[in-house]
């Protein structure tokens, strides 16, 4: 039976023309629900109002509430049975947080007020109150002018990621008005915009911005959560990411519509595999306190399942979590104009009770939705489960982060890998994704992420040091696959300081010219160092801002950037969907992809121990295009290199190299069997022709 209300169709609170408002929460277990209005401020203290939502039908305790206008603080106490080991955590003393909330104020204190439990007695039900200490729900309503702003929807072969931090890139710019540094508009002024186009960026990928809190045991060292992996609400922009408080939800728009006005796509790192909540000593905030028993995998005595390793894992299986889900994701595309979406550790959402199904409820509802199924998709194909790992395991029209390519790309320039693992890489990773229906852009290119070091650490330290982590160095992964060259961190020998620029150069230019999507990460265009911290996810400070303080050699790396997106965008082989078949393009033409040895034959054994250097030959299928050669040399010393001869390509112009601290290449051509001399550690590029 309808009520009329709506309520199966609208969770939340809904402002109404009459200044009253739709109230409704999802709790099937609780034996009823107060709606709570807060007046007043933090400083002078709260006036709390409660209202029974009188209505519970099939499980949605539903009323229509008076006087509730934008801008109105509120949360909800749950009423129901305390029996933690049937799952059931009711406690009315916890005011909670509305799943479905459009925006969330306040802080997250540590007071033992928090947590549902007595301190002394995890048993126990605490009776503490814990409305002063927890963050808040706000009712808003957003009359932002789109302009007649869409999604983008670039194609995927134009798409070159750049993975940033709204806080990060924009905290230290210069050009970023003062009240605006470290926020979403902070990242639309026009001089942060100006230099990613120049960079050849189509879409930034942002770490976390739906809202978040500190860990509680980063609350007890004072150190914050920076990166933001730890949602607690899944509508919500992150408040401290607006110029002031309530208008995250406007600064968001803003940023979007500017940046897509320049052509710049948004895509979000979502993070639905786990809450804010962590495990059985977790603070109650939202879910844990409304249906916990169903939201969240529990074991049979009621402690919860961690595939995560952050203390709890949603249950995506369950139908409304499921739907919370593909809600939220809806609303971040269709009322904030977001173009796509990153899920963090995508395994763990796929998992049923039998273990990862990437053809199961989740990726399959999604892909196959209206509104969804037309933006880019991109799954962290990983967990901490059991056969967690399964990356090329996912189907189209998904993307993956490859972290093969990450690992093989580093052993290749360390000279700990040989040429058979990166030709794969250079190539779209076939090896990994050439399954059925899927193709080059399945594969996800990276080489660092915001987790790990950067572009400049991974050359300048062996060994991670992330003693201002506090955990004594514990944290963070050993497996860096890392070399410094002979010194641990910063160098005054102008020999290491080069090697290590001219490395730099190496991973970027081989990032650019691989098969699939290349996805930088924000600071490394800079010579951007995180001092040997690889894991600053609490490091809000100049260990993970971007410095913007640059000098000459940090601009040549800008223009080398800038001209690798510029070779990309101008040869359509580098940007093909389909795999190379390594078969010549039309009768007595080129191979559309051919492998040389510095002998200028083309390879046959790809195991030979000694190789350390490889000539990759791309054609496209309109033979009137250029061909790209290029020449990848990890070797420690000089080389000649046989420049091939074949079809349509007699002459080699140079158009990159990487011993060139901005890219430029010498002048002149060269004919095709002569011997092309290569510096060590280096990458060359060049155009051939008849």
């Amino acid at each position: 039976m309808r009520t009329g209300l709506g309520h199966q169709d609208t969770f939340g609170v809904t402002l109404l023309k009459d200044g009253s408002a739709r109230v409704c929460l999802w709790a099937p277990h609780a034996d009823k629900v107060e709606f709570c209005v807060l007046t007043g401020d933090v400083t002078q203290g709260f006036t709390e109002t409660r209202y029974l939502l009188e209505n519970n039908e099939r499980g949605a305790h539903y009323s229509i509430v008076p006087g509730i206008g934008s801008g109105t603080r509120y949360g909800f106490r749950v009423h129901g049975p305390w029996d933690p080991t049937n799952g059931m955590r009711f406690n009315p003393n916890k005011f909670l947080l509305d799943p479905y909330a459009l925006a969330i104020v306040g802080q997250l204190q540590n007071n033992p007020a928090i947590f549902d439990y007595s301190i002394d007695d995890p048993s126990t039900m605490s009776t503490l109150d814990s409305r002063d200490f927890v963050p808040h729900s706000l009712a808003v309503l957003s009359d932002f002018d789109w302009e007649g702003d869409t999604p983008l929807q670039l194609p995927w072969n134009d798409t070159v990621i750049y993975e940033a931090h709204v806080k990060g890139l924009t905290y230290l710019h210069p050009s970023v008005p003062e009240d605006e540094k470290g926020t979403f508009r902070g990242l639309a002024s026009q001089d942060v915009i100006d230099h990613l186009l120049h960079i050849g960026v189509t879409a930034v990928e942002l770490l976390p911005i739906q809202h978040f809190v500190d860990e509680t045991h980063l609350l007890e060292t004072g150190l914050p959560n920076y990166w933001g992996y730890n949602t607690i609400g899944f509508f919500a922009p992150h408040a401290e990411y607006a110029t002031s408080a309530g208008h995250q939800i406007d600064d968001f728009k803003y940023m979007v519509r500017q940046l897509h006005r320049s052509g710049i796509e948004i895509i979000l790192d979502v993070v639905y595999n786990h809450s804010a909540e962590g495990g059985a000593l977790g603070p109650s905030l939202s879910f844990k306190g409304i249906n916990n028993d169903e939201f969240y995998r529990l074991t049979d005595t009621g402690d919860y399942v961690n595939f995560t390793g952050c203390g709890n894992t949603i249950n995506a299986n369950q139908p409304q979590s499921l739907r919370l889900i593909m809600d939220s994701l809806r609303y971040w595309v269709s009322e904030m104009h977001v173009d796509g979406f990153r899920f963090d550790l995508a395994s763990t959402l796929a998992r049923t009770n039998d273990g990862v199904d990437t053809f199961g409820n989740f990726l399959t509802t999604i892909s196959q939705d209206p509104i969804l199924r037309g933006t880019k998709l991109i799954a962290e194909p990983w967990d901490l489960g059991p056969n967690g790992y399964q990356v090329g395991s996912f189907p189209s029209p998904w993307s993956e982060w490859n972290d093969k390519y990450r690992d093989d790309v580093r052993d290749y320039w360390r000279g700990a890998g040989g040429i058979s693992a990166i030709g794969w890489r250079l190539s779209g990773s076939q090896d990994l994704f050439g399954g059925k229906d899927r193709d080059q852009y399945a594969s996800l290119n990276f080489i660092t992420a915001h987790d790990g070091f950067t572009l400049l650490d991974l050359v300048s330290f062996n060994e991670k040091h992330n003693e201002a982590n506090l955990e004594d160095n514990r944290d963070g992964t050993d497996n860096n696959r890392s070399y410094n060259f002979g010194v641990e961190g910063p160098s005054q020998d102008t020999t290491i300081v080069d090697t290590r620029a001219r490395m730099v150069r190496n991973f970027l230019a081989t990032l650019f010219l691989s098969g699939g999507i290349p996805m930088m990460t924000s600071g490394d265009e800079l010579h951007k160092t995180q001092r040997g911290n690889n894991n600053v996810y609490c490091q809000d400070n100049e260990y993970s801002w971007v410095n913007w303080d640059l000098n000459q050699p940090d601009w040549d790396l800008i223009d080398f950037v800038a001209t690798l997106a510029h070779i990309r965008r101008s040869h359509p082989m580098l940007r093909q969907r389909h795999y190379f078949l390594g078969e010549p393009n039309y009768d007595g033409g080129a191979k559309d992809l051919a492998w040389f040895g510095p002998s200028g034959q083309e390879i046959t054994d790809w195991h030979h121990g000694d190789h350390t250097s490889i000539g990759m030959f791309l054609t496209h299928a309109d033979h009137s295009e250029a061909g790209i050669f290029a020449i990848f040399h990890a070797g420690v010393d000089q080389l000649d290199f046989m420049l091939p001869t074949v079809p349509d390509a007699q002459t080699f112009v140079p158009i990159l190299d990487s011993n060139s601290t901005n890219g430029a290449p010498s002048e002149g051509s060269y004919s095709a069997g002569t011997v092309f001399v290569c510096q060590p550690r280096s990458t060359y590029v060049f155009t051939t022709g008849k």
